[in-house]
C-alpha cells in the first residue's frame, strides 16, 4: 500500500471516530439518559473548552518530549479509554468531565493528523497542495459512513455509539504504529507568544479584522447549535404516532449525513464565489444560509412536503458551513503577513471552534430548556429564534464590515 493510501486510511479512521457520536450523542443524552437541554449543552461545551486549551498543551508536549506520531497514538489511546468509560456514565456532570478529557486529547489529533500527512507527503516529494485535499476527503467519507452505521444499526439512542468510537480509536492506535516515523511536531523558533497565538492579536488593531473575528465567533456558536440538537430535534418527531416509524425518526443520522455530503460539493465552488463576489458577500451568503437552515427546520417534518424541507435544510448546511469556515480561513491566509499567518489561523480556529462553540452549546441548551414545557420541546419556536439570530447577524455584518483588498498584509 503506497503512502497516499495509508494516509487515507488514517484520516478515514480519524473522522470515523467523531462521526460515531458527534451528531447523535445529544439525542442519546436527552432521550435515553434524560439530560436537560442545559446539561446536553454543557457536555457539548467541552469541545469548545478543549479547542481553547488543548492545542497549547499538546503543542508543548510535541515540541519538547514526544514525536508527532507517538503523541498521536497516545492521544487516541486516552480517547479510547475515555469513550469506553463514557458509555457507562449516567450523570451529566461526570459525562461533562469525561467528554472534556476526550476532547482535550481528540481535538489536537486533528492538527497532528494534518501534520503527519504534510510531513510524510513532503518526504515522498509529493505536492501537498495538490495531493492532500484528495486524501483529506476520506476523513469526511469516514464521518459519513460512521453516521450511516450508527443509524442503520439503530444505535442513535444507545451507548453502543460510544463503544464503537472507542473501538475505532484503538484500531487507529494500532494502525498508526505502522506509519512512518516523523520528526517532532515543532517549530524551533516559535515562541510561547506565537504558540498561544498572541502575536496575531495585532490584527484587532484594524477594525475590519476585529469585526471579522467577532462575527466568526458568533457564527461558530451557530454551528454548535445544529451539532448539539439536530439529532434530538429529528428524534422528537417520534412522539407523534403518525411519524414514529418514519425514516426521519428511525434513521435521523443518515438524514443528517446529507449535510456532510453537501459540504463536499460546496467546497469546490468556494474559489469561484470568493473571486466573483468577495469575502463580504460570501460571508453574508453563509449567514443567510444559516437562516434558511434553521427556518427550514422550523417548518420541516416527516410528511412528504416537510421531508423535502428537511432535505433542503441539509443541503443548505453545506453552503452555510463552508462559506464561513473555509472561506474565512482562506481570507485570513491572503490578508495577513506571512510572519503571523500560522498564529492568525490558530486564533481563527480558537475563536470559531473554541469560544464560539462553547457559547453556542451553553446558550442553545438554555434556549431549548426555556421552550420545553411538560417534556415537550417547542422546536418551531426554537428554530425560528436561531433563524432570527442568524438573520440579525447578516444585517449587522452588512453594515459593519467594510473591506477593501489591500496588498499590504497585516
Amino acid at each position: 500500500m503506497d503512502i497516499k493510501c495509508r494516509l487515507k486510511v488514517m484520516l478515514f479512521l480519524q473522522y470515523f471516530i467523531w462521526g460515531c457520536w458527534l451528531i447523535t450523542l445529544g439525542a442519546y443524552m436527552n432521550k435515553t439518559l434524560g439530560f436537560s437541554g442545559t446539561e446536553v449543552g454543557l457536555v457539548f461545551s467541552s469541545k469548545g473548552m478543549a479547542a481553547i486549551f488543548a492545542p497549547l498543551i499538546i503543542g508543548i508536549i510535541a515540541d519538547k518530549f514526544i514525536p508527532a506520531k507517538y503523541l498521536y497514538m497516545l492521544c487516541h489511546l486516552i480517547g479510547a479509554i475515555s469513550l469506553f468509560y463514557a458509555a457507562s456514565v449516567t450523570d451529566s456532570q461526570i459525562m461533562f468531565l469525561v467528554m472534556l478529557v476526550n476532547m482535550m486529547v481528540f481535538m489536537p489529533t486533528i492538527a497532528l493528523s494534518n501534520s503527519i500527512s504534510y510531513i510524510t507527503l513532503a518526504k515522498e516529494k509529493l505536492d501537498t497542495v495538490a495531493v492532500f485535499p484528495k486524501i483529506r476527503v476520506f476523513g469526511t467519507v469516514g464521518f459519513i459512513i460512521a453516521m450511516w452505521i450508527i443509524s442503520l444499526m439503530k444505535f442513535e439512542l444507545s451507548k453502543v455509539q460510544l463503544y464503537m468510537a472507542s473501538a475505532a480509536s484503538l484500531v487507529l492506535v494500532i494502525y498508526s504504529a505502522t506509519l512512518p516515523v516523523v520528526p517532532l511536531a515543532k517549530k524551533p523558533s516559535q515562541s510561547w507568544i506565537t504558540s498561544l497565538g498572541l502575536d496575531a492579536f495585532v490584527l484587532f488593531k484594524k477594525p475590519t479584522m476585529a469585526v471579522f473575528f467577532l462575527f466568526a465567533m458568533l457564527l461558530g456558536a451557530v454551528l454548535q447549535i445544529t451539532n448539539t440538537f439536530g439529532g434530538t430535534f429529528l428524534r422528537d418527531f417520534g412522539s407523534n404516532p403518525a411519524y414514529q416509524d418514519s425514516l426521519v425518526v428511525q434513521y435521523s443520522a443518515i438524514l443528517l449525513s446529507v449535510s456532510q455530503m453537501a459540504e463536499i460539493g460546496f467546497i469546490l465552488v468556494i474559489p469561484f464565489f470568493l473571486q466573483r463576489f468577495g469575502i463580504k458577500k460570501v460571508m453574508i451568503i453563509s449567514m443567510l444560509a444559516w437562516t434558511l437552515r434553521f427556518g427550514l427546520f422550523a417548518f420541516g417534518d416527516p410528511s412528504p412536503i416537510g421531508f423535502g424541507l428537511l432535505i433542503l435544510s441539509m443541503i443548505v448546511y453545506g453552503c452555510a458551513f463552508d462559506f464561513f469556515n473555509i472561506s474565512g480561513s482562506i481570507f485570513i491566509e491572503k490578508e495577513v503577513s506571512p510572519t503571523i499567518r500560522s498564529s492568525a489561523q490558530g486564533l481563527y480556529m480558537t475563536i470559531v471552534n473554541g469560544i464560539g462553540a462553547m457559547i453556542g452549546a451553553i446558550v442553545s441548551g438554555k434556549v431549548v430548556d426555556i421552550f420545553t414545557h411538560d417534556g415537550i420541546k417547542d422546536w418551531h419556536t426554537i428554530w425560528l429564534i436561531f433563524a432570527g439570530y442568524s438573520l440579525a447577524l447578516a444585517v449587522v455584518f452588512c453594515f459593519t464590515f467594510h473591506y477593501k483588498s489591500n496588498s499590504n498584509a497585516i
